[in-house]
């Protein structure tokens, strides 16, 4: 990991070494078994793996979309999986992979809300049933410096936003995520402002490539990846991505986001993949790419928005200014 320390001054320790996803998803509750004694040690084991047989991920059908597949090399499943901020399950990397079994994706729902005419609230049926799953394999890039390639499974937000039926008034979209100090122990730390909050201009929002995303590679999402829906916004930065949604707010006014409130110098509202444009910290001309390149190996250079053709979205808006 490139960034040490975060805008408050925490330290960021690195990345733990990656643990197999049946181990992870099973690891705590097989520790506790243990503890109970070893006197039976044949029915523990049997248990140990009933637990792993139950924990199989829930497959999802889904076509591949040519027209949305980066040719890259796609990043391994137990790195995109390992390998994760999700703060609402703590700060290393190693974190949400460990911790975030205590998340409960049913029942679920999502509220819609705001500068709309149809209102609803929908569960997570509901919007897997919403439209066609398409697999469409996208670049993420993180803010700090590393990159993957997901095949991601879901639709285009706009999908969503036709059945709500939008405003005049709305001009953006607020994104709400899940923040239960029950399921999520990250949330008691004081790292952001919960719960964490993104947004879009509603016109990023309608773009093709913005995904309402419910799945990755062939499965429902796992927790650690922002189960059990998510967005993804390819051409900018990962933490534009908000996980866990649990409210979409069609609103008059650019809405206050995390990072934006935390670190107004550092993280901009529109947050664009930026080569020519450094964190404060930091170059943003190059990437790590996460599963393909070692740590001291040769850095990629970065593409503007990431590498998609997204660029009439900012026509004749300053993008320094704009970050």
């Amino acid at each position: 990991m490139l960034i040490k320390r975060r805008p408050n001054g925490l330290d960021l320790p690195l990345s733990s070494e990656i643990t197999p996803q049946a181990v992870y998803e099973s690891r705590r509750r097989f520790i506790a078994q243990m503890a109970v004694g070893a006197v039976a040690g044949g029915a523990l084991w049997e248990m140990a793996n009933r637990e792993v047989f139950a924990a199989a991920p829930q497959k999802l059908a889904s076509k591949p979309n040519p027209a949305y597949a980066a040719l890259d090399k796609q990043t391994p499943f137990k790195d995109a999986s390992t390998y994760n901020n999700f703060y609402e399950f703590g700060l290393d990397k190693s974190d949400p992979a460990q911790n975030a079994h205590t998340l409960k994706t049913r029942p679920w729902t999502v509220t819609i809300e705001g500068e709309v005419k149809k209102p609803m609230t929908l569960d997570i049926d509901a919007l897997l049933k919403l439209a066609p799953l398409e697999e469409r394999v996208y670049r993420l890039r993180c803010v700090e410096g590393w990159s993957m390639v997901i095949p991601w499974i879901g639709y285009s937000l706009s999908e969503l936003i036709k059945k709500v039926e939008p405003t005049g008034n709305a001009k953006y979209l607020e994104f709400v995520t899940l923040a239960d100090k029950a399921q999520m122990p990250g949330v008691s730390s004081r790292v952001l402002n919960w719960p964490y909050v993104e947004g879009l201009r509603i016109d990023e929002a309608n773009h093709p490539l913005t995904l309402l995303t419910l799945g990755m590679y062939g499965q429902a999402l796992p927790n650690q990846n922002g189960a059990p829906v998510r967005l993804v916004v390819p051409w900018k930065y990962g933490f534009k991505s908000a996980k866990s949604i649990v409210k979409i707010r069609f609103v008059k006014d650019q809405p206050r986001t995390a990072w934006n409130v935390s670190a107004p110098s550092e993280y901009g509202f529109y947050s664009n993949v930026n080569p020519e444009v450094d964190h404060p910290r930091w170059s943003q001309a190059s990437e790590r790419r996460i599963g393909e390149d070692g740590f001291f190996q040769k850095k990629r250079k970065t593409l503007m928005f990431n590498g998609y053709d997204v660029g009439s979205l900012y026509s004749g808006l300053d993008l320094k200014k704009n970050f």
